[in-house]
C-alpha cells in the first residue's frame, strides 16, 4: 500500500491575485479589439445606426431619398445602376450604365430590396445567404456569401407597357424608308 504525503500550498498574496485578473481583464479586452479590427467594414456597417432589418433578415439603409411614394412591384421592369460586394469589400458585379431589370428576374432578396425604393432612391443593401444564392457558389461569388448591393432606383415600368413599346419599336423599324403607313 502507497502513501501519500499531503504538502500544504503556500498562500498567495492578495496582490498577485489583482494583477493576475487585471492582466486577464486585459487580454479580453485586447482580444475584441483584434477581433473588431479584422471585420470588414461592410459587415460593422450593417450593425450601424440607421440601418433597418426586415422581417426576411434583409437590411437596407437609405442613402439618399427618393421622389414620390410609388414602389416597384414584381410585375415591374427596374432602371438602375449598381454595385454588388463582398462582405470583404471585393466587388462581384457593377453595372456600367442604366441597367433594365425584370423584379421578378433577380434573387429573392434583391427583389424585396427594389420593392422597398422609390424613383431616385440610393441605397445600401445587405442580402443573407438564404435570399441571394445560398449554398451555391457562383462565379466569383463563395457559397454562404452575404451580398452588399449599393443600388440606385432611377425609374420602373411595368413589364406590359416595356414589351408594348418594344413591339412598337419593333414595328417602326420594320417599315420601309419612305413608305407611308398604312399604303
Amino acid at each position: 500500500m502507497s502513501t501519500v504525503t499531503a504538502v500544504p500550498i503556500q498562500p498567495v498574496k492578495r496582490s498577485y491575485l489583482v494583477y493576475l485578473w487585471i492582466g486577464i481583464a486585459v487580454a479580453v479586452i485586447a482580444a475584441f479589439l483584434l477581433a473588431m479590427q479584422g471585420e470588414p467594414a461592410l459587415a460593422r456597417e450593417a450593425r450601424g445606426s440607421g440601418v433597418v432589418t426586415t422581417a426576411s433578415g434583409l437590411k437596407y439603409k437609405i442613402v439618399t431619398p427618393g421622389q414620390g411614394s410609388a414602389h416597384p412591384t414584381d410585375t415591374d421592369v427596374t432602371l438602375v445602376n449598381y454595385e454588388g460586394r463582398l462582405l470583404s469589400g471585393a466587388t462581384f458585379d457593377k453595372s456600367q450604365q442604366p441597367t433594365p431589370m425584370p423584379v421578378s428576374g433577380v434573387v429573392p432578396g434583391f427583389a424585396e430590396a427594389l420593392k422597398l425604393m422609390t424613383k431616385g432612391e440610393k441605397a445600401r443593401f445587405w442580402i443573407p445567404p438564404a435570399l441571394g444564392y445560398g449554398a451555391d457558389a457562383k462565379g466569383p461569388i463563395p457559397a454562404n456569401s452575404t451580398l452588399v448591393f449599393d443600388v440606385e432606383l432611377i425609374d420602373f415600368i411595368p413589364e406590359q407597357v416595356l414589351r408594348q413599346m418594344q413591339m412598337q419599336q419593333q414595328l417602326g423599324q420594320g417599315a420601309a424608308p419612305g413608305a407611308a403607313p398604312g399604303r
